[in-house]
C-alpha cells in the first residue's frame, strides 16, 4: 500500500469519527425545534390571574348590550351555563336564520320552516301560507341582504336553563304577489323593499341540540 492511499484512509477515518462525534452532541433534528422555555414560563402570569379573578367586562357581551344591564347579566349567565356560547356567533347565526326563515315563508315552504320555529309560531306561519294557497296567490321574492341587525334584549331562566334573545332586523328584498294566472297584482320586481322585524329566539343552554328556535315575531 503506497503512502498516498494510506493518507487517504487516515483522513477518511478522521472524518467519520468527527461526523459521529458531532451527531452525538447535536442529536437528530426533524422539523422545527421547540424553543427553550422562558424564565417563569411555567408559572401563572400574575396579571392574567388577577383579570380572571376580578372578572372585568366581557367584550363579547358589552359590544352588543349595555354593561351592567339586565340583558348583559342574562348573557353572562348563559355563558356560565354553556361556556362555549358566544354572542357574536349567535348573531351571525341569527342573520342566516333570518334569511332562511323569511325566504321559506315567502315561498310557502312549510317543511323548510318547521325545524326553525316553535310550535305556536309554526301554526301562525302555516295558517298564512295555507290562506295564500286557497286564494291561488304566490309570492316571488329575492333576498337582497340584512341592512341592520341588533340584539335588543336577553333573558335567562336559571331554573330551567332557558335563554331568550330578541333581535331587531332590517332586511332588504324584492317581492311581488301573483294570482292564479301568474299576473302580478301587487309589488314591483325591481323595487327593493325594506322590512323591519323583531324576532325572539329561545334555547335550553347546555342542551345537545345547538339550534335556537324562533318563538315570537313582531314587525
Amino acid at each position: 500500500m503506497n503512502s498516498s492511499l494510506l493518507s487517504l484512509l487516515v483522513l477518511a477515518g478522521i472524518a467519520i469519527f468527527l461526523i459521529l462525534r458531532l451527531r452525538s452532541v447535536l442529536g437528530s433534528r426533524e422539523g422545527f425545534e421547540k424553543p427553550p422555555a422562558l424564565p417563569g414560563a411555567n408559572r401563572a402570569d400574575p396579571r392574567r390571574e388577577f383579570e380572571v379573578i376580578d372578572g372585568g367586562p366581557d367584550e363579547d357581551i358589552i359590544d352588543h348590550v349595555e354593561d351592567g344591564s339586565d340583558s348583559a347579566k342574562a348573557l353572562a349567565a348563559m355563558k356560565m351555563a354553556e361556556p362555549g356560547f358566544q354572542v357574536g356567533e349567535f348573531l351571525s347565526g341569527a342573520r342566516q336564520a333570518y334569511e332562511m326563515i323569511l325566504m321559506a315563508f315567502e315561498r310557502g315552504d312549510v317543511e323548510g320552516l318547521r325545524p326553525f320555529l316553535a310550535e305556536d309560531v309554526m301554526e301562525t306561519f302555516e295558517t298564512v301560507i295555507n290562506q295564500r294557497h286557497e286564494q291561488g296567490l304566490t309570492i316571488d321574492a329575492e333576498f337582497v341582504g340584512v341592512r341592520e341587525i341588533a340584539l335588543q334584549t336577553a333573558s335567562f331562566d336559571r331554573d330551567r336553563s332557558e335563554a331568550e334573545i330578541t333581535v331587531r332586523f332590517v332586511g332588504e328584498l324584492t317581492s311581488v304577489v301573483k294570482n292564479a294566472d301568474g299576473e302580478v297584482i301587487e309589488g314591483d320586481p325591481t323595487e327593493i323593499k325594506r322590512q323591519r322585524d323583531v324576532w325572539t329566539f329561545a334555547r335550553h343552554m347546555g342542551a345537545d341540540d345547538p339550534n335556537w328556535l324562533l318563538v315570537a315575531t313582531d314587525g
